[in-house]
């Protein structure tokens, strides 16, 4: 028997960020299934695409995500093995902190099923173009927050830190309100490195453009009492720069007069701050 192929795409994070490419196997789809939790989006695809199925419908109250993820897939390996060839729509980027995307990939080539996933808009692709930053000038680190914590990853004070999801640290589930205690222990861990009077920045991009990007700029010391969400990104701005290692220059050929490490050195103090 035919199996069907999967094509995987994502909304990205705004109202806009769609790509012609994803909009066309949308459409084009006889078998769309959705992973969108805002209403006019799916009221969006169900409207181009009759053939949509929403599979928030396995999200239940104090069930684990685990399980949700799990049913998730299994539907959706269940449509590709009789022939249906399949589009997930997921919202943001379906390859960035998405696990049925990941898993499907995973295991449609043991199944030998034909699979691809599209590129998408994602949240930290929002992050560098609102609170401008290039991670190519200090460098970009980038963990989710409770993993970070767990692990106690490695990281390097000097470059950006993007953290995610730090607003439901050590939740299995999606938490329906406000926890502090996470978001402390993380503000704790920061300030070893950074000090407390190190500022940092909650951001969340917005949906629509009515809404407004939240950005808003705290010292760790605030964290735990600023307002935020389980979606929020923490965005911790680096340190003063490293120097850099004249052995190394020489080693390459690179010329670096004093009067330019000079320079460098103090655009690199006035981007820190």
């Amino acid at each position: 028997m035919r199996r069907g192929c999967l094509t995987i795409v994502g909304t990205g994070i705004g109202v806009g960020h769609l790509t012609a490419e994803a909009r066309a196997f949308i459409e084009n789809s006889k078998c769309l299934l959705a992973i969108v939790a805002d209403p006019l989006t799916l009221e969006w695809l169900e409207e181009i695409n009759p053939t949509t199925e929403c599979l928030l419908k396995y999200y239940g109250r104090s069930k684990s995500r685990h399980v949700t993820y799990e049913q998730m897939v299994r539907r959706t390996l269940t449509l590709l093995r009789r022939g249906k060839d399949v589009c997930l729509v997921v919202y943001g980027h379906p390859g960035v902190f998405a696990y049925p995307p990941h898993e499907l990939m995973r295991r449609a080539a043991t199944e030998k099923i034909r699979a691809r996933m599209l590129p998408a808009v994602s949240a930290e692709d929002c992050l560098f173009a609102d609170l401008g930053v290039d991670p190519g000038e200090f460098g970009c680190q980038s963990f989710e927050a409770t993993d970070f914590l767990l692990r106690h990853r490695q990281f390097d004070p000097t470059s950006s830190l993007v953290l995610w999801q730090f607003g439901g640290i050590a939740e299995p589930n999606y938490p329906t309100r406000r926890r502090t205690r996470g978001v402390r222990v993380l503000a704790k861990r920061l300030a070893q490195v950074y000090g407390w009077k190190h500022n940092v920045v909650i951001y969340k991009a917005p949906t629509y453009p009515v809404f407004p990007t939240l950005r808003l700029k705290v010292p760790l010391s605030g964290l735990a009492a600023a307002e935020y969400d389980f979606m929020c990104t923490l965005y911790v701005p680096p340190l003063e720069n490293r120097q850099v290692d004249l052995a190394t220059c020489r080693e390459l050929g690179i010329k670096r007069t004093k009067a330019s490490a000079a320079r460098a050195r103090r655009h690199d103090l006035a981007k820190a701050r």
